[in-house]
């Protein structure tokens, strides 16, 4: 398998943890503090997506600069990877923030 690929599906699936297991966890927090899990869990799986695609791509702002730097120099193909690692992992994010609702709506 390709490097790309290997990289994109890991952030995917990192992206996906992480917001499917913050909501996990925030809901016991949520039991444990007597508030309704579902409705925790749905807010921080939320609240959550966005540090969840900043960690996955690595938590930093190098992606960033990557990008910038090789636009300016003109060197498109390392920006069209940054920007696809940045979709698998907003992708990976979305698809686990959709799952926590749809459990979460499913057992209303």
């Amino acid at each position: 398998m390709s490097v790309f690929l290997s990289k994109a599906i890991l952030d995917f699936f990192i992206a996906f943890g992480i917001v499917l297991g913050g909501a996990m966890v925030g809901g016991v927090g949520a039991v444990l503090s007597l508030q309704p899990p579902t409705h925790t869990m749905m807010e921080v799986a939320d609240r959550i997506k966005i540090w969840a695609l900043a960690a996955a791509i690595g938590g930093t702002i190098d992606p960033m600069r990557v990008i910038e730097s090789n636009m300016l120099g003109g060197n498109l193909s390392p920006v069209i990877k940054q920007i696809l690692y940045l979709g698998f992992a907003f992708l990976g994010a979305h698809m686990g923030s959709e799952l926590v609702k749809w459990v979460c709506s499913s057992r209303n």
